[in-house]
Order: structure tokens, then C-alpha cells, then sequence
């Protein structure tokens, strides 16, 4: 996030607050004193309960991107059939579950030949709302039945997009699209090394090794590339210190990519909790004054315009759900809100530049109703099959540190944490020249 972003969430933080004091009937000392303590439990609470499970998340996703190759996807993403959408839906969900790195992907994947629906609907969907670390909160937090509904709903938000793009986008608006893509210059690859996004035109470090060629940032980086480690299986990766380097290095820039956005998620979550009076969210969500289906329709749209408003995108956008969900948002429209990650201000104006003012605006547009038209239909199927929790059920208000299995999962986490973080550190260090300076700048 830059300045302008962390300013607009100040200003949100501040109206939150405001609302609080202007709602509340209680004095004013008696109100700041137990709001805070309210804002100080609940972010603790969701930070303690959630810590195991995101450590866990993030070194499964970064084993699978550092062990795991990703040559030739977008060859596999070039139709629009069940076939290439499945291909897209599993590639996201085992990428990147930051929302700024999936519409990087997810571009350069279009960008390479992969169709509108299997990069722009399924891939990147996918690999912000379908991945290990976001389902494991989600289970924490909100329970089996929101995670159930995640997956569920995620496939049929995918299968919407995919629909739209096939038949309701014309083709010429797509064609432009990956022209304005084209145009930006040549396509680009990774470092197999250290991850860094290469010009495959202007690079200036390469090897060849049995007729495929390495494109590395750095005289380093290629100096330090072992090309028989380039085709070692998972088995052998997962077993050898290289191997396990590799994974310390790829989630410790999961980490350094989402960490602000969880913590933002956390402190929002505590500010809502404690700040804003019971009453407000019944006035807000009290009554189903034209019968339950519009009640759901229109908060549904009232939660995807929340997850628009408020900034935050991916995992960090759990933890708010959670208090939505405790004071009365109902059960789908929480998941429209979860759902609108993808279209927060600066990923819209991401798509504005990537793709043209035409097409982002259909893309954005396409993914609001997905979003609430999957959380509406979700809601009432669950409700059907009797799958909806109490509001009550949510997991927002404990902060007790006890002797039990969060405690010990939350001390086997913290030590397998420093131990990645010690690996990490350790090959960063050895690197001299650009690849140094540029390992030290990712911390």
C-alpha cells in the first residue's frame, strides 16, 4: 500500500471512531474507555487465534511456488472450456493469495496467450479467494460452513465470469484489451534465483541448459543458479537445504506483500467491534421490510460495496467479515464482501492501465455482480440445507493465552516461523552485488 492508501484508511479509522461517539448513550469517558479495550481484545484475540494458521498457509504456498514449476501455464489457459478453467481455478489456488500479485500474474498470463476466462475469471479469483491461507482463517474465525461456502460460491463466481467473458463480452473488447497489454513492452519472466520479474528483451544475464534459457536480474543471481536444481523433483527439493531456502525465500515475500494488509484487517476489525454501537448495525440490518429475498439482495450489495470502501483485499478482509457477520450482516452477503477483494480503488485503477478505462470497467463491473449475485444464491442454498451458523459462533472475543492447542500450535508455529526467516536471512546474506541489495530491500 502507498501513502495515499494508508491516508484514505486514517480518514475511515477516524469516521469509524466519529460514528461511535456520535452514536453512543453512554458518557463519553465510560464509552472511549471500554471501546478500547474492546479495539485491544478483539485485534489480539484474531491475531492470536489466526497466527498458526497463516505461518502454516504461507510456507505451504511458498513450498508450492518455490518446488513446484510453472513453465508453459498459459499454454494450458488459451480456451475458455471446463477444461482451461479448471487448469486456471487450480494454478490460483496454488499461487499467490495476494490480490496485487494475482492481477500481476493473472496479466502476464493473458498477456501470453491465456483467454479472458481462464486468467482474468478462474486463475486470478482463484488465487485470492480459494488459497490454503484465506480458507484457514476462514475456517477459525467464521467456521466450517463459511469455508464450505467459500469454495462453493468461488467456483460459481468463476463460472459466472467465465459465462460473461464468453458470451456477454464482445470479443473486440477483449482483443483490445490484450493489445493494450502487448503494448506495454516485451513479456517478462521470473528469476529462477530470486523471483524478480526479468524483460526477457533487455536482459543481459541468461543460460542455456538443454534447450531452455534462464533469464536472471543479476551477474549474482546467475552465478549462483544450478541448472540440475532447476529440474530436481519435489521429493528432492523438499528434502535438501537448498530446496528448503528456496521456500523460505518465496513466503517471506508472501509475507512482505500481505502482512500490512492483515494487520490492517485485524485493526479494522477491532475498531468496529469496539466502536460502533450495538444499535447502529440493527438500525442498518433490523428489517426485511420487502421479504427476506430483497433483504438479502440488497445487503448483499451493501457488503460488496464495504469490501470496495474499505481497502482492504484478501486474507486481511477475514477478520472484518467476522464482526460483520457477529452484529448482522447476513451469511451470503458476508461473502459478497469477502468476494469484492478484486475490485478495491487501486487494483481498479491497476486495470485501467493494464487494460484500457473500457475494459476495466467491465471487468470491475462483472466481478461486483458476480460477487453479489454468488453471495445471494449461496445464502439461500445454505439456508435450505439448514449449513447456516449463528452470528453467535463467530470466533472475535477470546484472548485468554491457556495451556492448550492453540498455545502449542501457536509455539510450533512461531519456532518454524523463525527457522524460515533464519533461512531466509541466511541466503540473502550470502548474495554480494545487485542480488544482495536487492534480497536486503525485499525485507
Amino acid at each position: 500500500m502507498d501513502r495515499k492508501e494508508y491516508a484514505i484508511l486514517a480518514v475511515i479509522a477516524l469516521a469509524t471512531v466519529g460514528i461511535g461517539v456520535f452514536t453512543t448513550s453512554k458518557p463519553l469517558g465510560t464509552f472511549f474507555a471500554e471501546s478500547i479495550q474492546q479495539f485491544v481484545t478483539t485485534t489480539a484475540a484474531m491475531a492470536w487465534i489466526t497466527w498458526w494458521a497463516l505461518v502454516v498457509g504461507f510456507a505451504i504456498a511458498g513450498g508450492v511456488e518455490a518446488w513446484t514449476s510453472q513453465e508453459a501455464v498459459s499454454d494450458l489457459l488459451e480456451g475458455h472450456g471446463p477444461r482451461e478453467i479448471g487448469y486456471g481455478s487450480l494454478f490460483g489456488f496454488v499461487s499467490s493469495s495476494c490480490s496485487y500479485s494475482a492481477i500481476a500474474t493473472a496479466k502476464n498470463l493473458f498477456k501470453k496467450g491465456g483467454s479472458a476466462a481462464a486468467t482474468l475469471g478462474a486463475f486470478m479469483f482463484a488465487s485470492t479467494n480459494l488459497v490454503i491461507e484465506i480458507g484457514a482463517v476462514i475456517w477459525i474465525l467464521l467456521g466450517w460452513q463459511f469455508l464450505l461456502a467459500d469454495i462453493v460460491g468461488g467456483f460459481m463466481l468463476i463460472g459466472l465470469m467465465a459465462f460473461g467473458f464468453v458470451y456477454l463480452v464482445p470479443d473486440k473488447v477483449v482483443e483490445e484489451a490484450k493489445q493494450n497489454v502487448l503494448d506495454e513492452g516485451a513479456p517478462t519472466v521470473q528469476d529462477p534465483v530470486c523471483g524478480m520479474e526479468v524483460n526477457t528483451e533487455e536482459a543481459d544475464h541468461t543460460i542455456e541448459h538443454d534447450g531452455q534459457t534462464y533469464y536472471f536480474c543479476s551477474e549474482s543471481c546467475k552465478e549462483s543458479f544450478d541448472p540440475e536444481e532447476a529440474n530436481t523433483t519435489v521429493r528432492e527439493q523438499a528434502t535438501s537445504l537448498s530446496g528448503w531456502k528456496a521456500l523460505a525465500d518465496k513466503q517471506w515475500k508472501e509475507w512482505g506483500m500481505l502482512w500490512d494488509e492483515i494487520a490492517i484487517g485485524f485493526i479494522f476489525a477491532g475498531l468496529i467491534a469496539g466502536f460502533i454501537p450495538e444499535q447502529v448495525w440493527t438500525s442498518i440490518f433490523s428489517g426485511q421490510t420487502f421479504g427476506l429475498p430483497v433483504y438479502i439482495f440488497w445487503t448483499a450489495v451493501v457488503g460488496a460495496v464495504i469490501g470496495v470502501a474499505t481497502f482492504v483485499c484478501s486474507v486481511g478482509n477475514v477478520p472484518f467479515g467476522a464482526v460483520l457477520f457477529s452484529n448482522g450482516l447476513p451469511f451470503g452477503s458476508v461473502l459478497s464482501y469477502i468476494y469484492a477483494d478484486l475490485i478495491v480503488p487501486p487494483i481498479m485503477d491497476a486495470y485501467r492501465e493494464y487494460y484500457g478505462t473500457k475494459f476495466a470497467a467491465i471487468l470491475s463491473g462483472m466481478i461486483f455482480v458476480a460477487a453479489v449475485v454468488t453471495g445471494v444464491v449461496i445464502h439461500f442454498l445454505f439456508l435450505s440445507l439448514g449449513f447456516i451458523p449463528k452470528p453467535s459462533s463467530v470466533q472475535i472475543a477470546e484472548v485468554k493465552i491457556e495451556m492448550n492447542y492453540k498455545m502449542v500450535l501457536n509455539v510450533l508455529a512461531t519456532a518454524f516461523f523463525l527457522f524460515l526467516y533464519w533461512l531466509h536471512r541466511s541466503e540473502s546474506v550470502e548474495g554480494d552485488g545487485e542480488h544482495g541489495q536487492h534480497a536486503h530491500s525485499a525485507d
